[in-house]
């Protein structure tokens, strides 16, 4: 299966059409994804499966919101990975592929147990988005730097989005 990032894009507006604000919220992860990926220099196969975490990411807000009258991280982590394995299937990905992505979605809200970069990088621009879209305080913003912060590139991001005036 050829990686078409573009396909999956397609997928998830198709599946978030009532919610402008997921569609674009699903798009700032993946810009801030890919860039951070790409400035750490990680291998084409892990960046394939970053860019395809970041875009479905959160595809599992709908379905929370339906079942649990709730958007927290944890309904999202429980929902996210068969919406995401549905639509990953039905684009031909492999298995493996395909369990890696849904690996990060039911993993991208605990921040106690990242060990692996992919997972970093997608929590980091999950962060970086949410910083912004939720009006994180500057104390809330140094706590999540200290604590969940370790590429260079999400470093100097958030220093220069956020703390550059402090």
């Amino acid at each position: 299966m050829k990686h078409k990032i573009g396909l999956l894009i397609e997928d998830m507006i198709l599946y978030e059409r009532e919610s402008q604000r997921r569609i674009n919220h699903a798009m700032k992860v993946y810009s801030f994804a890919l860039a951070i990926a790409e400035n750490e220099n990680i291998n084409a196969e892990t960046l394939q499966i970053i860019e395809a975490a970041a875009v479905l990411h959160d595809i599992g807000v709908k379905e929370s919101i339906n079942k649990y009258n709730s958007t927290a991280g944890t309904f999202q982590e429980i929902e996210g990975p068969a919406i995401a394995r549905k639509i990953l299937k039905n684009r031909g990905y492999e298995a493996d592929f395909i369990d890696r992505v849904c690996y990060l979605i039911a993993h991208h809200h605990t921040y106690d147990r990242i060990n692996d970069i992919d997972l970093q990088i997608l929590v980091e621009a999950d962060l970086l988005v949410n910083m912004f879209e939720k009006s994180y305080s500057y104390e809330t913003i140094v706590d999540h730097r200290e604590r969940y912060f370790k590429t260079k590139t999400g470093l100097k991001y958030l220093d220069n989005l956020f703390l550059r005036n402090y």
